[in-house]
């Protein structure tokens, strides 16, 4: 039994540390800045050359906002316990709990 609860421990310790990790590690700024200055520049070219008219308008807006929330999901997946989506933290509480901690 001993020897079973120190592994349970152990387990839950590999667990706090993974979690400490994961809130600490962030999406490469440079990275990010690239990604957006190239979508900028592609979506102003794609404006510059197309007719102004309503239909071209409407696809450009949906075309922006579908690769901005793309973006937002890809940042999001950074902090999986902060945010709009979100990892629940209780089963991890609930071991506490049962372990007496």
């Amino acid at each position: 039994m001993q020897s079973q609860a120190l592994n349970i421990l152990m387990q839950l310790q590999q667990t706090r540390w993974l979690v400490y990790e994961q809130q600490s590690t962030t999406i490469s700024i440079p990275m990010l800045i690239i990604l957006i200055s190239w979508l900028t520049t592609l979506f102003i070219s794609f404006g510059l050359f197309a007719p102004a008219n309503g239909t071209v308008i409407a696809s450009l807006f949906v075309s922006a906002l579908s690769v901005s929330a793309a973006i937002l999901l890809i940042l999001e997946l950074y902090r999986p316990y902060e945010g709009l989506i979100r990892i629940s933290t209780s089963p991890l509480r609930a071991a506490l709990l049962q372990l007496g901690n």
